[in-house]
């Protein structure tokens, strides 16, 4: 039951900082590409990488990890919406954003995820 409290407690908190980003990003950028979905998704894998390794280096309980990575990082990244995105930009013919959205969230993804273990260490 504890770990369902810290999962649910991560992802409201997660949750409320992807619409803050969501607000942020769309008064500032318009346009086509989903800039704040792009965002939140770069941010959450930078974020998941660095918990990984700083809850290993702390030997943080399974509880914050579950809170952090699960909760928090689950709450506040959107694949689903990232999927979403990517078929309106399709539907709309708009094929080379489709294209450096998918790509660039894939791989600038895995770099951010890599670069918050770095950082972490």
């Amino acid at each position: 039951m504890k770990a369902l409290i810290c999962v649910f407690l991560g992802g409201g908190a997660g949750s409320l900082l992807r619409y803050s980003v969501q607000l942020l990003t769309t008064r500032a950028y318009s346009g086509h590409f989903p800039w704040s979905t792009f965002t939140v998704n770069i941010l959450g894998s930078l974020l998941i990488g660095m918990f990984y390794v700083l809850s290993e280096k702390f030997s943080l309980s399974q509880e914050v990890r579950l809170l952090l990575t699960v909760g928090f990082c689950g709450g506040f990244t959107t694949f689903s919406t990232f999927s979403a995105d990517g078929l309106m930009l399709l539907r709309s013919g708009a094929y080379s954003s489709f294209f450096l959205y998918a790509v660039g969230s894939v791989i600038l993804g895995i770099i951010a995820a890599l670069a918050g273990m770095w950082l972490a260490k």
